[in-house]
């Protein structure tokens, strides 16, 4: 091969690839530009946050609802210090006559003082399963009245989502594109 020939060979591969890399870097530019364009037609995400907490605890219906529960929590409270009155007063009165029982009224006496201790330990959990039942009860119809006010408000403001601010869940949120709705849902709980 000559020199020529050579030298047009690598001219040819030069011209070629300097070809290929401005058809390469249109390519990139028409990818980034397409990109752009999705970037600037997809929508911007909104959403709402708030205190679920603290909107349900500000609900008047909630303070009733704990006046309610409180009452009742001290219903139950007052018939366990009365039933542990009446082990107390059967207790002393078991000790005082302890010495002086025969063994079979002994025995009978503290098998009655075990029943009534049983008894009193098996009331004190099912009185603690009942106030439990009862308050999720008693919150049920609220939390259906401020799901229903959140989907109202999410629906009306164009929000993607509503993030619960509640035990440090979200930690940091974009004020740009977020709105803190605790206000607006509280005003919307009272009409």
């Amino acid at each position: 091969m000559t020199m020529k020939k050579v030298a047009l060979l690598w001219m040819m591969v030069l011209t070629g690839l300097v070809s290929y890399a401005q058809d390469v870097q249109q390519e990139a530019q028409q990818v980034q530009e397409q990109a752009q364009q999705v970037q600037q037609q997809a929508p911007v995400l909104k959403f709402g946050y708030l205190s679920y907490k603290g909107v349900l605890e500000s609900m008047p219906q909630y303070i009733l609802m704990r006046n309610d529960m409180e009452q009742l929590r001290s219903k139950y409270e007052a018939e366990q210090k009365r039933v542990e009155n009446d082990f107390n007063t059967k207790y002393e009165e078991f000790l005082d006559g302890q010495a002086s029982f025969p063994k079979t009224i002994l025995q009978k006496r503290q098998s009655e003082l075990q029943e009534m201790l049983d008894k009193n330990v098996a009331f004190k959990k099912e009185s603690q399963k009942l106030l439990a039942k009862a308050e999720a009860e008693a919150l049920a119809p609220l939390k259906a009245q401020l799901a229903e006010a959140l989907a109202r408000i999410g629906q009306e403001r164009g929000y993607a989502f509503i993030l619960n601010t509640d035990i440090n869940a979200t930690p940091w949120i974009n004020v740009d594109l977020g709105e803190d709705i605790n206000e607006a849902v509280k005003e919307a709980l009272q009409q």
